[in-house]
């Protein structure tokens, strides 16, 4: 896609790819514009001076585009990120889900207040280093243009899983020039140009937690005097022990349960309303079938089942199924092969081919404990 002189705002995080996404760009006649996000809060800084967005990914992406010869901006989002992300994040870990942090801000900030500066650039589009395809087609005779989120050409690679959330408007006004690229290509480019990020480390973690550890965060940024503190029971009924938080439990963890059981104990539920932590055997993790709700569609939402992929987070390798259509905005997803550790609070994307049709949220289904008594 060749700019012609357009304008077009990169995100830049300080990392190697989005270093070559603002390259290439330029390369192929784009007025390009390097802005980075302040996002962590004064109180996260210091704990994450070598994350996306800290001091020293700041200081690298000025020397980048320096280096390429675009200007550079930061741009303080300090307090929405908090508002809109880390305040997200923590209010799912309090009703006994787990969040997705990464398409909160993807959707929210980068492709979402970020337009505002973008356009007061005078930039008409938003570039990121994202791996993932976006194709812009033709506008119909109405002169609405449509754009098709793909995979990225490298599987190991492909974030479009974070990418689901974006609305029309924001898939038709985004770019992801490394989507149809691999890692060692990008890593080669930068060494080609000297650009000291080359051999940047790719970042693993969540941005704003140290050490990748969610409960201190949670400790230090809610205090343990808001933890909901209460039960662990099977799927029974039987009272097994305390716990000091549902906030500490995420579905399929084995560490912090109780002892004593002649099997492996699971967390296979949590239920926020009183505060259980429900476990259970590890074929108990197992489900042929699950809900999402606030479906994102990216084609006319089907009137008939329609037979999909459905990855049930980032690092799933996807699952063949069939979603129904639904009249209540919850839609069913029956699996062909049952999956284990279908988490509340985690995106579901959809998948035809290598196409996102659509994505949504996983929704908690009744209790086992429930469920048991009813069987009963």
């Amino acid at each position: 896609m060749n700019g012609n002189g357009k304008r077009v705002l990169v995100g830049m995080s300080g990392g190697v790819d989005s270093s070559v996404t603002a390259y290439l760009l330029k390369r192929d006649g784009w007025d390009v514009i390097g802005v980075t996000m302040k996002v962590l809060p004064q109180d996260c800084i210091s704990r994450a001076e070598d994350k996306c967005c800290g001091p020293s990914a700041i200081a690298d992406a000025r020397g980048v585009a320096h280096a390429l010869g675009i200007p550079h901006y930061v741009v303080d989002e300090a307090d929405q990120f908090e508002k809109l992300v880390i305040d997200y994040f923590s209010s799912e870990y309090r009703a006994g889900r787990t969040p997705n942090p990464c398409v909160m801000c993807n959707e929210k900030l980068k492709f979402g207040n970020l337009w505002t500066k973008a356009k007061a650039l005078g930039a008409e589009y938003i570039a990121t280093g994202h791996y993932a395809i976006i194709e812009h087609h033709q506008g119909d005779p109405e002169g609405q243009g449509r754009a098709v989120l793909r995979k990225g050409l490298d599987d190991r690679k492909d974030q479009s899983y974070f990418l689901f959330s974006l609305r029309q408007p924001q898939l038709q006004r985004a770019l992801t020039p490394l989507g149809g690229m691999t890692k060692p290509e990008i890593r080669d480019i930068a060494r080609s140009l000297g650009l000291k990020v080359a051999d940047k480390v790719d970042s693993q973690e969540i941005c704003f937690v140290p050490g990748n550890d969610y409960k201190a965060f949670l400790r230090s940024h809610l205090g343990e005097q808001e933890f909901h503190r209460g039960g662990i029971y099977d799927t029974t009924g039987t009272f097994l022990g305390e716990h000091e938080g549902i906030e500490m439990f995420t579905i399929g963890q084995r560490k912090g349960l109780p002892g004593g059981s002649p099997y492996p104990l699971y967390v296979i539920d949590i239920d926020a309303d009183r505060s259980r932590v429900i476990v259970g055997p590890e074929s108990e993790l197992v489900r042929g079938e699950f809900e999402i709700d606030n479906v994102n569609w990216h084609i006319p939402e089907p009137a008939e089942p329609l037979e999909i992929t459905v990855k049930i987070r980032y690092a799933h390798p996807g699952a063949a199924g069939v979603i129904e259509p639904s009249d209540t905005g919850t839609h069913r997803i029956r699996l062909t092969e049952p999956q284990r550790a279908v988490t509340p609070g985690q995106a579901a994307v959809l998948y035809v081919g290598d196409q996102v049709v659509g994505g949504g949220w996983i929704v908690r289904k009744a209790s086992p404990i429930q469920l048991h008594a009813a069987a009963a």
